[in-house]
């Protein structure tokens, strides 16, 4: 079992599970303490217990001898990633009622079929969908991109584009902007150099990838540890925002499965293309055409069973479809279309990829030329088919234990706190921004009365609502019905 990939399910735990697990992690431990110890080649041994000090305290965060705290700045990691979670040290949080589902309503019992996926998957949808306090925050990093932009280029035109322009962002996903303008050459470092200057990233976080077929300046900013792609003169990703935003006003279900096939790749480091796996554009095609060739009318209908469209669509890109031999096209209402032809169509030195996928704005292009890793995506695939098949098995719902889509996905700890600590972050905002403005219309309210004091020598008394000024007619039929 990859535990990239996969965790062990309830009915798979169990005292001998937790005896064998046990030996096993102890003999690994002991591997790696003999291949970790940086001490084995020291030819000497020192007078005091300085050194060994010294050693502990810089693994562990000091960067003296004079025990001055200075811990690292965290690097930018997969919070959602459950790689790990099979060790004996978490291996409750996957039992039942374990933890880690924090999409299940208190209350609400999901019955271990179809029918029970399918709720999961709305209520999952409902959970993971940004809230407004996450969107606020969100447009504050882009007011303070534009900023720079406007500051550096003022006639240089800034778009958002992306999973934050459709809607289809999780909440730890990047925001991607483009910006238009004219130059000689792309100024990708005059804008990490502005960008360093006003510290809205720490310069370890700014990239400048200026070798990339699309060359982009990728940071992360400071105050929010949101991760920013910015490109230069690209419309077509513009365009192709549009594009899935006609489409999801097409196919009502899309937007539940690309949410939950998003998240189900991003915790298992799979959601880039430059870690082994596929870009989101590619994924979303890829729902866009599964629907589109989908055999069942009813598919396109919102009324349809998500969990068996879930299911049907690990099946289709986890075992039937062919990699190798197969494109895939979303022009013309979709096609299944062999890679020679594509190849007829691009631009001479290229061919097909493995996962092939024509650019519906642009037929030369295609989209999966870089998922190098689309095998580990398509393993990934089927290895859900499986486990879901086998959880929604008619003959298997007595052994079922727990959550069905919860087999699958997991959200961390660390995914809800980092959501809690951005709402309460930005609640406050929007509090202390409607403090100051109700304190603000009380100064002018007291300064409007001293004047009219002043020049009639009259004290203005405040005036006290009736109730007869606050129910309206209506209101006082209804009111009077009652108490009769």
């Amino acid at each position: 079992m990859d535990p990239k990939i996969a965790w062990f399910t309830p009915e798979q735990l169990g005292p001998a599970h937790e005896f064998w697990a046990r030996n096993w992690e102890a003999q690994l431990g002991v591997d790696k303490m003999y291949l970790n110890n940086s001490d084995h080649n020291r030819d000497f041994l020192p007078f005091n217990d300085n050194y060994r000090h010294y050693n502990h305290n810089r693994n562990n965060g000091y960067h003296n001898s004079n025990n001055h705290y200075a811990p690292q700045k965290r690097k930018r990691e997969n919070r959602a990633s459950t790689y790990g979670l099979n060790h004996s040290a978490d291996k409750h949080l996957l039992r039942e009622h374990g933890g880690l589902t924090p999409w299940l309503v208190k209350g609400k019992t999901y019955r271990p079929d179809l029918s029970g996926l399918h709720d999961e998957i709305k209520d999952f949808f409902g959970y993971m969908s940004p809230r407004e306090e996450e969107r606020q925050m969100r447009n504050e990093v882009v007011s303070r991109i534009r900023q720079v932009m406007e500051d550096l280029w003022p006639d240089a035109k800034m778009e958002i584009f992306g999973s934050f322009r459709t809607g289809l962002y999780l909440p730890t996903s990047d925001i991607d902007l483009v910006v238009f303008g004219k130059w000689k050459t792309l100024p990708l470092w005059s804008l990490r150099d502005e960008i360093r200057k006003r510290e809205i990233a720490y310069p370890e976080d700014i990239k400048v990838l200026d070798k990339a077929s699309v060359p982009i300046v990728k940071l992360t900013d400071k105050e929010t540890d949101v991760q920013v792609d910015i490109s230069f003169n690209m419309m077509s990703g513009v365009k192709s925002a549009g594009l899935i935003t006609e489409y999801m006003e097409e196919f009502p279900n899309l937007k539940y499965l690309v949410l939950v096939l998003k998240h189900f790749l991003l915790q298992r480091d799979l959601n880039e293309v430059f870690t082994g796996g596929i870009s989101s554009y590619s994924l979303i095609l890829m729902c866009i055409n599964f629907l589109q060739l989908h055999p069942r009318i009813d598919a396109r209908s919102p009324e349809a069973n998500l969990g068996v469209l879930l299911i049907e669509f690990f099946e289709l890109f986890g075992r039937n479809f062919n990699y190798w031999k197969t494109a895939i096209r979303i022009k013309g209402g979709g096609a299944y279309l062999p890679k020679e032809e594509i190849a007829k169509n691009m631009e001479s030195g290229y061919r097909p990829s493995l996962l092939c996928i024509e650019d519906p704005l642009m037929p030369k292009n295609d989209i999966g030329r870089s998922s190098y890793g689309a095998m580990q995506v398509r393993h990934a695939f089927e290895y859900a088919f499986t486990i879901l098949q086998y959880a929604v098995a008619p003959q298997n719902q007595c052994l079922m234990k727990g959550s069905v889509l919860s087999r699958i996905i997991r959200v961390t700890n660390e995914v809800v706190e980092y959501r809690d600590i951005i709402c309460q972050k930005y609640r406050c905002k929007n509090t202390d921004s409607t403090d100051s403005d109700e304190s603000s219309n009380e100064e002018k309210n007291d300064n409007t009365i001293a004047t009219i004091e002043k020049t009639t020598n009259t004290v203005v008394r405040p005036t006290v609502p009736t109730y007869a000024s606050i129910v309206t007619p209506n209101d006082k039929k209804s009111h009077q019905v009652h108490l009769e």
